[in-house]
């Protein structure tokens, strides 16, 4: 069903890296058409290695399946008048350029607009297009650290900040954005018109910390990196066993006794230092210990039939190798792949939603770059002619 849902749709994108590539993979997904704009040379988010699949990097594979390509010199007033008559043929446009860079290239939501009123633009940025950082640039891990996410991340003995190595504010961003033009495609059939759409990874990154900054703003009490422990509950966290880690979530009364139970440590289970979530929030150093002392004695696998038979939540501390096998993963069809015609398969993460019919049918393969530039133009009515000059000019590639 979500394949075919945006049947009809052409997307123009202009955007390069992780955020606006991963909104519009989103959108080709449910079956726009999507048309990236790149620089000769093409995208930033091309060369953003190591891990290579020939000329361009794995990161590249990840945000552009479902996308064909065509390269215009911007610089060029042929090639920016070639990009508004290609914008006029869309009904959605999203860019990821700094903020006032598409309206010097007369490519902007206002100038664009008045040729289509019922055009949607979306922009994305890293601030936002007003107030007194957006002309600031920035990308994931500089958000994470803008935004505190960074204080959250690491263990409560290191010095030395952490990151999430997964760009999730970059993904993140790419979510709030594809949802965002799904809500004003709604509402362009009720009012008949577009608008201008503005999306901050720093947003995005704030809306990831929904509770700890709720908790902030009330308490007043700076958070702390904790590992893998939640904040406000306990066991909520990961505990070393024989031969690995395990993630153990049992901070209500009757979970916790029976872990107690299990562990053969029952008479904790009354303890007032560790009867309750919150005494043992308080007392975490003590009920860690305690915890993991009786966990090394046996092997994971050991503990996860043990803990599943008494309905406790646990789950192995995966590595990727793990993931890549995960049953329900592999039930999911979340892993799909597309064929290059020089390495092969490549496997990358599917659609989430309805991951086993959406990810059922091949999706397209990310375009090299440049690749779809005379089919794109045909397609949109240019004639041989018209399609050589731009060639012979070095408007397109």
């Amino acid at each position: 069903m979500f394949r075919k849902i945006l049947e009809g749709v052409k997307v123009l994108d202009f955007t390069h890296v992780g955020a606006g590539p991963m909104c519009t993979m989103l959108l080709g997904d449910m079956g726009a058409e999507i048309i990236k704009v790149e620089p000769p040379g093409g995208e930033l988010g091309r060369k953003l290695g190591p891990g290579w699949i020939g000329e361009d990097c794995t990161a590249y594979y990840g945000f552009n399946r479902n996308k064909q390509s065509i390269v215009i010199d911007l610089k060029k007033e042929q090639g920016r008048d070639l990009a508004r008559e290609l914008c006029a043929n869309a009904q959605i446009v999203v860019e990821s350029l700094r903020p006032g860079v598409m309206d010097r290239l007369g490519l902007g939501y206002e100038r664009l607009a008045e040729a289509k009123p019922d055009l949607i633009y979306c922009s994305i940025s890293a601030y936002g297009q007003s107030g007194p950082f957006s002309e600031r640039p920035g990308v994931d891990g500089i958000l994470q650290a803008d935004t505190g996410l960074m204080s959250l991340i690491g263990h409560p003995d290191a010095r030395e900040p952490c990151k999430v190595q997964a760009p999730i504010v970059d993904v993140t961003t790419g979510y709030v954005a594809c949802m965002s033009i799904l809500a004003k495609l709604l509402d362009k059939t009720k009012v008949g018109t577009g608008g201008h759409i503005d999306i901050s990874l720093m947003n995005a990154a704030l809306v990831l910390q929904q509770t700890t900054l709720t908790n902030f703003f009330h308490q007043k009490s700076l958070p702390q990196p904790l590992g893998s422990a939640a904040p406000y509950s306990a066991p909520n966290e990961a505990f070393e066993t024989q031969d690995g880690w395990i993630m153990v979530a049992a901070y209500n009364g009757e979970r916790w006794a029976r872990l107690c139970g299990i562990l053969d440590i029952s008479e904790l289970a009354n303890d007032e230092r560790l009867a309750h979530s919150s005494s043992r929030v308080e007392n975490r150093q003590l009920m860690r210990q305690i915890l993991n002392d009786a966990f090394r004695k046996k092997e994971t696998a050991y503990w996860m039939n043990q803990l599943r038979n008494a309905d406790i939540l646990c789950a192995k501390v995966a590595q990727y190798a793990d993931v890549e096998l995960h049953p329900q993963a592999i039930h999911n069809s979340i892993f799909t792949s597309f064929d290059h015609p020089e390495f092969g398969a490549i496997k990358t993460v599917g659609f989430p939603v309805n991951s086993m019919s959406s990810n059922a049918e091949p999706h397209d393969m990310p375009p090299s770059c440049g690749q779809h530039s005379r089919k794109i133009l045909e397609k949109n009515g240019f004639s041989t002619e018209q399609i050589q000059t731009f060639y012979t000019a070095d408007i397109i590639k």
